[in-house]
């Protein structure tokens, strides 16, 4: 059995998809990590039973709060952290402490649209595909070894909606996937 720790900061549908997925099989969401006490993920969470740890960045030294973190993840048994929308970049202590088992999602085809707004940023480039990524996180933004991209062509979705509702779809079907086959190696001893 694998321990998973959830990063997000938003409406929580992808932390929904992975807690949903993982749910009754041998590993365990222990904890969801979040920056915003009052986002609607904290309401997924608390109605699948799952803790938060609410991480309090305002005013405070990234460094200072990321220690908390750790805290909290090592003394839950954390193996793998899985972020699902955390609208913060992380240290490289934090990094360093999880190497190799932080993974992201990302609704752009990597290495074009990194950061915010990715969703509009491809849309608007007229790219002929879409899509998502999955990634390990490094100490760049969404700049990690990918592990997976998945993409649909862009005339698939005539308008920014449409393209939305298409990389979510995505996102849940494909994220989960990706994070159960990544606690499976952990399970079984592999780092790599």
């Amino acid at each position: 059995m694998a321990k998973l720790a959830v990063f997000a900061s938003g409406t929580g549908s992808n932390f929904a998809a992975l807690a949903d997925h993982i749910a009754g099989g041998p590993h365990t969401v222990t904890v969801l990590v979040t920056d915003r006490p009052e986002a609607p993920v904290t309401e997924r969470a608390r109605e699948r039973g799952i803790p938060t740890f609410h991480a309090r960045y305002r005013g405070r030294d990234r460094s200072e709060v990321e220690r908390e973190i750790v805290a909290e993840l090592e003394r839950r048994g954390c193996d793998l952290i899985a972020l699902a929308g955390f609208m913060r970049i992380l240290t490289p202590a934090l990094v360093d402490r999880f190497p190799q088992r932080i993974v992201n999602i990302h609704p752009s085809l990597l290495p074009n649209h990194p950061g915010k707004q990715a969703i509009e940023k491809s849309f608007d480039s007229g790219d002929t595909e879409l899509g998502i990524t999955i990634h390990i996180v490094d100490y760049g933004v969404d700049t990690g070894p990918i592990i997976v991209q998945q993409s649909f062509d862009r005339r698939e979705a005539p308008d920014l909606e449409a393209a939305r509702e298409r990389i979510h779809a995505l996102e849940h079907q494909w994220y989960p996937k990706v994070v159960h086959e990544v606690l499976d190696r952990l399970a079984q001893g592999e780092t790599e």
